[in-house]
């Protein structure tokens, strides 16, 4: 820092471009770093932050169930299986004044994260693979299988028990 380079000469912009290098050298090994410390620790099943999924909550750096948002989770799922349908259960929920942790009105999208994220049965993704994570599930196997059983039909399928069985006039 306190050297002065002159850059009008070649040997000090060969300096420059050699520090230069280093410095790039070191920012990509600390983002390796980093990378492979994230990916040990998700494949030990450790909660590695980001958004706290509903029904969970944070201490000492672990999930935590959080009760009453953990049976609104439940109940979600539950009731998915009965009606079958995304758009019938959120409109059903907005009617409810089901909200998400923030007050929001659940729509379609936090719908579909909410059943499709593992970390509610007891698992931690990373990169498309699941691990067994260290906290505890919400909602226990069978049901995820359940549900997912009925997410793996066609929404034009699933949307087709929902309409109206006669032809309009």
């Amino acid at each position: 820092i306190t050297q002065q380079f002159n850059t009008a000469t070649s040997m000090g912009r060969l300096t420059l471009n050699m520090l230069l290098s280093f410095a790039q050298f070191e920012r990509e090994v600390t983002g390796e770093r980093i990378r492979d410390k994230i990916a040990a620790s998700k494949k030990k099943g450790m909660w590695m932050g980001g958004v706290v999924p509903l029904g969970y909550k944070v201490e000492t750096r672990k999930l935590i169930i959080h009760e009453p948002e953990a049976a609104t989770v439940r109940m979600i799922f539950e009731r998915f299986l009965k009606v079958g349908s995304a758009t019938v259960l959120v409109r059903l929920l907005g009617n409810e004044d089901v909200t998400t942790r923030s007050g929001k009105p659940i729509d379609k999208g936090f719908f579909y994260k909410l059943l499709n994220n593992r970390i509610y049965i007891g698992e931690a993704v990373h990169k498309g693979t699941s691990y067994p994570g260290e906290h505890a599930a919400i909602v226990d196997r069978t049901l995820w299988d359940k549900v997912h059983s009925i997410l793996q039909e066609s929404p034009r399928t699933r949307a087709a028990h929902t309409r109206a069985q006669t032809p309009a006039l």
